[in-house]
C-alpha cells in the first residue's frame, strides 16, 4: 500500500503507515535516535555473511531458511547461532538484545542470536496468503465463501506485509469523556431455531441427526443469520462461553444464547457498528467492545462499552478522544488482562479499569510506544520506538503491571524486525517478522532470552490469526494453530501437497533449545489444528473434510496419535466445511463452530446464512 505524501509524518517521529517492506531487506541508514548504534543484519540466503562479521561456528546450519540442497555444516545465512558478545558487536537473527531507554532488560546486551526457521511469506492487503502467519488471509472479499474450516480460538486482525504502522506523539492532555451507557440497549429475544437438530436451514422434517452414526456426537442446534446486515456483510467476534451462555457479536448487536439448545437468551443492541473485541472476557464474564462513533464512513472505532456477558446487560461507556493528529482510532486493539482492559492503536495506547471504567494508564514514558497487547495472566505490549528511519523499524517487547502500567522488563528486538504476534503469554512466545523473513522467539519469565524455534528444513506453518482487514491497528493475540505449556511449544504445518487428500502434522518444539522434539501426524486425511492446552494435553480441532466430520481431539505432551473427545457426524460434513472463516470454541464436551464472516450476495441468502453450530454427546 503506497502512503499518499500528504500522510507523510514529521521525519524521525512515530510515522504514519508506511508500505509493505519489499524484496531483501538493506542495511540500516543510520543508528537510532537513542541508545547505542546499531549494527547491519546479517546478509540474507544464498549470500555469505558480510564483513566484518567473523566465521559461523562449525556445527552444523539449521534447517530452514536455506537455500534448496545445503549441506549440513555450510554456512548458512541468516540466523546462525554465534558467541555472546558485547552489544556493539554485529549479531545476526532479530534475538539480539540491545539496550533500551529504561535501562532495565535483565541478563547481557549481547544474547545469542538463535535462528528462525524464516518461512517466506508475502502478504497483500485483502489478498489471500499463501502461506505464514495469518492464516488464508483476506479478510474482506465478503462474498467469498470457500469450503475451508479455518479453526480459531478467538478474533484477531490481519497482518499487514510485515508492517507495522508508527505515529507521531501528540499532546497528553486529552483525557476520554464518560458517558451515560443508555446508548446501548437490550432487547427482547427474536425467534431463533428451537435447537432440536431441525431447524438448520434445510427442510423442516430434515433431521440433521437422521444419519448419525454409532459413537458420533449429536448436532445439539443450528443457527441461520436472523440479521439485516450492509451490503459487505459484517465480521463476527466471538463466540464466548460465559457459564450455560454462548456469546457472539455482529454489526450492532451482543446476543447470548444458551449452549444446550441454542435458544437466544438475550441480546444487546449497539449504536453503531461494533468495530474491536478482545479474545477473551474477565474471569466473572465482563467484556469491553468498541463501537464507532457514528454511523457515517468518517466514523472511528472510538467509544468503549463494557457488557455484563452473563446477563447483557450494559454498563459504563467512554469515547476516547483523539490524543493529536496520528493517533489513528480507525482500527483499535482490545486486550483484557485481569481488570484492565488495554486499547491498543498507533499514535497511543490507553488502559482501564474493566470493572468501573477508570483510565489506569495512558502514554509511556521516552521514545517508545506500545501499538499492541496481548491479555490473558499477564499483560504483554508491543511496542515501536522512535526512530531516524520509519522503513527501518525498532520494537521491544515488554510486560507491563496492569493496574500501573509500568514495564516489569523490556527485551529489545534486532533493528528491522517488528513484532506480529505473541502465541502464547506464559509461557511467552512472540511471532517476528522482517520483508519475508518470520521468526519465532522464546522469553524466559523475566523477559530474558529463551530460545529461538527453528524448524527442520521443509515444514512450513500457517498459524492462524484471523483476516480481518486493519489498517492502524492489530491485535496481538487470538491465534489458533499454535499452543504451548511450559517447555513445549506445539504448532502445526501447512497442508502436506504431497497426496492427493490434504493432512498436515503438529510439531513439538522444545522452549528451552528451539529444537524440534516429535511429529504426530494428524487423522488419516485430516487436517489438525491445536487450540490450547487441555488437562495437560494439546487440544485440537479435526477438521471437517468432503463425507467426513470433524471434531475434536487430544494429543499428548509426548506425542503419538490424536485421541477423539467428540466426533462431529459425517452426515454433517458439509455444513460444517462451510462455516467462512470459522472459530472453533470447546467447552464442557460440547463444541462450537461459527462463522467469522457473514455475508451473502442478495437479502434472502443472507438470512439463509448459518452462522453458528454445536455439537455433543
Amino acid at each position: 500500500m503506497t502512503q499518499p505524501p500528504s500522510q507523510q509524518p514529521p521525519q524521525g517521529g512515530f510515522g504514519a503507515p508506511q508500505k509493505p517492506p519489499q524484496g531483501s531487506p538493506q542495511p540500516p541508514q543510520g543508528p537510532p535516535s537513542s541508545g547505542p548504534p546499531q549494527t547491519p543484519p546479517p546478509a540474507q540466503p544464498p549470500q555469505a555473511p558480510p564483513a566484518p562479521q567473523p566465521p559461523p561456528p562449525t556445527q552444523p546450519g539449521y534447517g530452514y531458511p536455506q537455500t534448496p540442497g545445503q549441506a549440513p555444516g555450510q554456512a548458512p545465512g541468516y540466523g546462525y547461532p554465534q558467541q555472546p558478545g558485547p552489544y556493539n558487536q554485529q549479531q545476526p537473527g532479530p534475538y539480539a538484545q540491545q539496550p533500551g531507554p529504561y535501562g532495565q532488560q535483565p541478563g547481557p546486551y549481547g544474547q545469542p542470536a538463535q535462528p528462525g526457521y524464516g518461512y517466506p511469506q508475502q502478504q497483500y492487503p485483502g489478498a489471500p496468503v499463501p502461506g505464514g502467519p495469518g492464516g488464508q488471509g483476506g479478510g474482506n472479499s465478503p462474498k467469498r465463501k470457500p469450503a475451508l474450516i479455518i479453526g480459531a480460538a478467538a478474533v484477531a486482525l490481519l497482518v499487514i506485509g510485515g508492517g507495522i504502522f508508527l505515529a507521531t506523539r501528540g499532546s497528553d492532555d486529552k483525557k476520554p469523556v464518560a458517558q451515560k451507557s443508555g446508548d446501548a440497549k437490550p432487547s427482547g429475544s427474536p425467534s431463533v431455531n428451537e435447537g432440536d437438530g431441525n431447524g438448520d436451514g434445510r427442510e423442516a422434517e430434515d433431521d440433521l441427526n437422521a444419519g448419525r452414526k454409532e459413537g458420533e456426537a449429536k448436532v445439539l442446534w443450528l443457527q441461520k443469520n436472523d440479521a439485516e446486515l450492509p451490503r459487505n456483510g459484517s465480521d463476527v467476534y466471538g463466540p464466548w462461553i460465559v457459564g450455560d451462555t454462548v456469546v457472539k457479536g455482529m454489526y450492532r448487536a451482543i446476543s447470548g444464547y444458551s449452549v444446550a439448545d441454542g435458544k437466544q437468551k438475550w441480546t444487546l443492541k449497539l449504536p453503531a457498528d461494533l468495530c474491536a473485541a478482545p479474545s477473551q472476557p474477565t474471569t466473572d464474564g465482563k467484556i469491553v467492545i468498541g463501537v464507532e462513533n457514528g454511523t457515517t464512513d468518517k466514523a472511528d472505532c472510538a467509544d468503549l462499552q463494557m457488557i455484563d456477558l452473563n446477563t447483557g446487560k450494559a454498563g459504563w461507556k467512554k469515547s476516547i478522544k483523539q490524543n493529536g493528529i496520528w493517533d489513528m482510532m480507525s482500527d483499535i486493539s482490545l486486550a483484557i488482562s485481569g481488570d484492565t482492559v488495554t486499547v491498543g492503536r498507533t499514535g497511543n495506547s490507553n488502559a482501564y479499569r474493566v470493572s468501573d471504567g477508570k483510565e489506569l494508564f495512558g502514554k509511556q514514558p521516552g521514545d517508545c510506544q506500545p501499538f499492541a497487547f496481548a491479555g490473558g495472566p499477564r499483560l504483554i505490549a508491543a511496542s515501536s520506538c522512535r526512530t531516524d528511519d520509519i522503513d527501518n523499524p525498532q520494537h521491544q517487547i515488554q510486560e507491563l503491571d496492569p493496574v500501573t502500567g509500568k514495564p516489569r522488563w523490556t527485551y529489545r528486538i534486532k533493528r528491522g524486525w517488528e513484532i506480529d504476534r505473541v502465541y502464547s503469554v506464559s509461557p511467552l512466545v512472540v511471532s517476528l517478522k522482517k520483508d519475508k523473513e518470520w521468526s519465532i522467539l522464546a522469553l524466559k519469565e523475566n523477559g530474558s532470552f529463551r530460545s529461538g524455534v527453528v524448524s527442520d528444513k521443509g515444514d512450513k506453518f500457517s498459524p492462524d490469526c484471523g483476516s480481518t482487514f486493519a489498517i492502524f491497528g492489530k491485535s496481538l493475540d487470538g491465534c489458533t494453530g499454535v499452543a504451548a505449556d511450559a517447555n513445549t511449544f506445539y504448532m502445526s504445518t501447512s497442508p502436506d501437497s504431497s497426496g492427493t487428500a490434504r493432512t498436515n502434522k503438529v510439531v513439538a518444539f522444545d522452549l528451552n533449545t528451539g529444537k524440534s522434539k516429535w511429529k504426530a501426524a494428524a487423522p488419516a486425511d485430516s487436517m489438525v489444528k491445536p487450540l490450547r492446552m487441555e488437562g495437560g494435553n494439546v487440544l485440537l480441532y479435526v477438521e471437517a473434510g468432503y463425507n467426513k466430520g470433524g471434531g475434536i481431539a487430544t494429543l499428548a505432551p509426548t506425542g503419538g496419535t490424536p485421541r477423539m473427545l467428540l466426533k462431529h457426524p459425517a452426515s454433517t460434513a458439509e455444513i460444517e466445511s462451510t462455516f467462512y472463516e470459522s472459530k472453533v470454541v470447546y467447552a464442557d464436551g460440547r463444541s462450537f463452530i461459527a462463522s467469522g464472516r457473514v455475508s451473502a450476495r442478495n437479502d434472502k441468502e443472507e438470512l439463509e446464512t448459518k452462522t453458528m453450530m454445536a455439537f455433543g454427546n
